[in-house]
């Protein structure tokens, strides 16, 4: 079987590495300056999770400060390294945190040691939860998709990411290209920290109308810019998306509200203007331009409907259509954590009508929908300018709960697979379907019968149905369809290490809105993602098992297995 995986863009290290030879000057009790003394293009950071963030400020030649990226410098041991950018005749000003940190004990911190040069960043996979066909980061911390359009024959993902380490910090955005939404090639940091503050959540459209006067088709992407407030920025690209320019006038968008933040653009055809629909605390804000630079204030929704657990963030809105009516309705996702069905985030969405001004919900106030039914879904959104009017969106395969602990190190997180929605009525309401993207089915190969951690089953359900995914050392995944109930579960309780957090082990539980015929399972290394086969049911969950399950039982129903090519 070929693999899938992110096309790396560093190549191998040991070659080209020298020890860093770091002498340290002790300032004071958590403050230490290290010179560079080097024509080597990176000092090579030893990480240690369990340490507290140290703030590493490099400082130039002409005394400017470039950036101060926050790193757990190794203070016991290594867990591994992170690449810094350096130039010869520089200074990293370095201020350590943490109480057991003293002006002896910094001397014989481990980083000094272990610190390299090289001109070149080792990113062989070392992980043996490393995905093979989903998304994932080279190296380092990954969460919230973000800023996603086509254009030109290719999607391009950009994501929550920190190149300092494998958990959260230090927010950038990350960039890969697709020309399949399988196989991603990784590419330089897209948008930066700055002055205003660290990159959170946003978008980007396609400007086919030059309203910005960046050049038509130049690629506009709007972001939160998080500091002591969140207030909404603007950058511009005019390569396609593979560099941007921070407006000269940022931030575009202010407000006094602590949790306002990740904005999704849209044309509104009717209208012609542009929307953008931010989160705003417990609420969606709408706000309209003619030029995507100057914004008004239309109107707010959401602080009597649906799920209040947890903060409100990462919208998208979209216009879809219902099946078998010829009809189209807006549907409005919202993000929530906490606040999900079963702990942790998970997506929540409603559905109605839009005017350009104002979104009206056709559900009662106290109904709440859910995109999908796992643990570990969250920060849905979807790809602006996508072909033959398509909604296709990717998620983060995680949970706040736990995604910090989860065990891997080389990298954290990874995204779902490529899903297309639609809408459908069940009933007096209309819901939200899921059906994984054409695209997965150019991965299905041929069929075997043995169980493996990267492939496809398709299971044909006769009535009730029970299925138990399983291994040697008696750890197991086991799904259960009711159809008198009409709800399918996953029981993850036994399915390998749980030990890294008490929210881990779970059951999870989602209606599948009429008789499920036939499920759709995607198992890769560490995640399973279940659908119904008419997309009325979506379930994602991780899993960490010691070794993968190669064992099938099926109760119910017939299954087919197919192995997962390139």
């Amino acid at each position: 079987m070929k693999k899938v995986m992110t096309t790396i863009v560093a190549a191998v290290l040991m070659a080209t590495s020298a020890q860093a030879q770091v002498q340290p000057r002790v300032l004071g009790d958590n403050h230490v300056m290290v010179s560079i003394d080097t024509n080597y293009k990176y000092v090579l950071l030893p990480v240690e999770e369990r340490a507290e963030n140290a703030s590493v400020r490099v400082i130039g030649k002409d005394n400017q400060s470039y950036r101060r990226p926050n790193v757990r410098l190794s203070v016991d041991h290594v867990d591994y390294y992170v690449p810094l950018e350096i130039k010869d005749g520089q200074t990293l000003d370095i201020i350590f945190h943490g109480d057991r940190r003293t002006k002896g004990v910094l001397k014989e911190f481990a980083c000094w040691k272990e610190m390299k040069f090289s001109n070149t960043f080792d990113t062989s996979n070392v992980e043996r939860f490393r995905p093979e066909y989903h998304h994932s980061p080279v190296y380092g911390w990954m969460n919230d998709p973000n800023g996603m359009f086509y254009k030109d024959g290719e999607w391009h993902l950009y994501f929550q990411y920190n190149p300092f380490g494998s958990l959260w910090e230090n927010m950038t955005w990350g960039h890969s290209v697709s020309k399949d939404l399988v196989h991603w090639e990784a590419l330089p940091n897209a948008i930066e920290a700055d002055a205003i503050g660290t990159i959170f959540s946003g978008s980007c459209v396609v400007d086919t109308r030059n309203s910005a006067g960046f050049g038509k088709n130049a690629i506009i992407a709007y972001y939160t810019s998080a500091a002591e407030a969140q207030t909404q920025s603007m950058a511009y690209s005019t390569d396609g998306g593979r560099t941007f320019t921070k407006y000269e006038k940022n931030p575009v968008i202010t407000s006094d509200i602590p949790d306002f933040r990740d904005p999704k653009i849209f044309w509104h055809e009717p209208t012609q203007k542009w929307i953008v629909v931010l989160a705003a605390g417990q609420e969606m804000q709408f706000y309209s331009s003619p030029n995507l630079k100057e914004w008004t204030f239309e109107s707010s929704f959401g602080r009597e409907y649906g799920n209040h657990g947890g903060v409100w963030e990462c919208p998208d809105m979209m216009q879809l259509p219902v099946r078998g009516t010829g009809q189209q309705k807006w549907m409005l996702v919202c993000n929530i954590n906490p606040g999900g069905p079963f702990g942790g985030n998970a997506t929540q969405y409603f559905v109605g009508q839009f005017d350009g001004h104002k979104f009206t919900c056709e559900s009662k106030p106290e109904v709440t929908k859910w995109m999908d039914y796992g643990k570990d879904h969250y920060a849905t959104v979807s790809f602006s300018n996508a072909p033959e009017n398509r909604h296709v969106v990717i998620a983060w395969m995680s949970n706040w709960q736990y995604a910090n602990q989860v065990p891997t190190h080389q990298f954290r997180s990874s995204n779902s697979i490529p899903r297309d929605l639609d809408l459908f009525a069940d009933g007096e309401e209309t819901y939200c379907g899921v059906i994984p993207s054409k695209e997965m089915l150019a991965l299905r190969g041929k069929k075997v019968k043995k169980l493996s951690d990267v492939c496809e089953l398709v299971i044909d359900i006769k009535n009730s149905m029970e299925l138990t995914l399983s291994n040697t050392n008696g750890e197991k995944v086991t799904m259960f369809y009711d159809a008198q109930k009409q709800t399918f579960s996953m029981d993850r309780t036994k399915s390998g290490d749980c030990s890294f957090s008490e929210a881990f082990a779970t059951v999870t539980t989602a209606p599948t809105h009429g008789a499920m015929k036939q499920l759709r399972i995607f198992i890769d290394r560490c995640s399973i993602e279940a659908f119904a086969a008419d997309g009325k049911m979506a379930m994602t969950n991780l899993v960490f098992p010691s070794i993968p399950y190669t064992m099938l039982k099926v109760k119910g129903g017939k299954a087919t297995i197919y192995e997962i090519v390139k």
